[in-house]
């Protein structure tokens, strides 16, 4: 069975990167190469929260960044994520006013999700927030994924036959 990770929106948006900026343009290289030549190794799955966030307002590439997520798996929103949601905010592990950070790691979590990959390494790919978020899940009954970034996987990948 092949693992699944959970894209979070800012996968799209790296995909897609306009800014010149070194850390940017090194961003936008490694998403693309992941996407286009490992992606295939996983399950990819999303939920209507990235879909969501990348409607939200207009920038550019918008309907490019939405029609590379077309093909990826959504998972089913039920009323169980926003409680987990409110957890992580109570447990101060996600901000209130960045609460869609939150719903990528309660859909990523609750579906037992191997990896959830991002480029937002404030709030969700951060090392120090992982123990505290693995306290609060255990507390939950919920599995931890591997919170990472499209470059971590790119070994993981090459790993495969």
């Amino acid at each position: 069975m092949r693992r699944q990770v959970y894209i979070e929106t800012t996968i799209p948006s790296y995909y897609y990167e306009t800014r010149k900026d070194l850390r940017s343009l090194a961003w936008r290289m490694i998403t693309r190469e992941w996407w286009n030549k490992y992606r295939n190794y996983y399950d990819t799955i999303c939920s209507e929260m990235v879909i969501l966030e990348l409607e939200r307002g207009s920038h550019p590439y918008q309907k490019e960044k939405l029609a590379l997520m077309k093909d990826v798996a959504r998972l089913t929103h039920l009323p169980i994520i926003d409680d987990i949601v409110d957890a992580y905010v109570e447990h101060k592990l996600m901000p209130q006013e960045l609460a869609g950070d939150g719903y990528h790691l309660a859909y990523a979590s609750y579906y037992g999700i191997n990896f959830l990959m991002t480029w937002n390494c404030r709030h969700l790919a951060n090392p120090n927030k992982f123990q505290h978020l693995h306290v609060i899940n255990l507390r939950l009954g919920l599995e931890t994924p591997i919170i990472c970034t499209p470059e971590q996987l790119l070994t993981e990948s090459e790993e495969k036959p």
